[in-house]
């Protein structure tokens, strides 16, 4: 091989290999699409759903200490 072919040969390769592992990927994820009818945390989404808040710490394993509440998210760990 010539030195002149040799980056040629370089740059086809890897195109090749990024082109196969994105169809790769395509086909991978296509054929594990989400599950729109699955939750994803279903003693905790159940408990809360019904208004059990002592039993959705249960589900968790935390004990009685910690409670899920409705108040808002935390927007931002930031702190000066």
């Amino acid at each position: 091989m010539s030195s002149s072919v040799r980056p040629v040969w370089l740059k086809a390769t890897a195109a090749l290999l990024t082109l196969g592992t994105t169809v790769a990927s395509a086909v991978y994820v296509s054929a594990h699409l989400k599950n729109a009818g699955a939750p994803l945390q279903p003693a905790v989404v159940a408990a809360r759903d019904n208004g059990g808040g002592a039993s959705a710490a249960s589900a968790l394993g935390s004990g009685s200490g910690v409670e899920p509440t409705d108040g808002a998210p935390v927007a931002s760990t930031y702190a000066s």
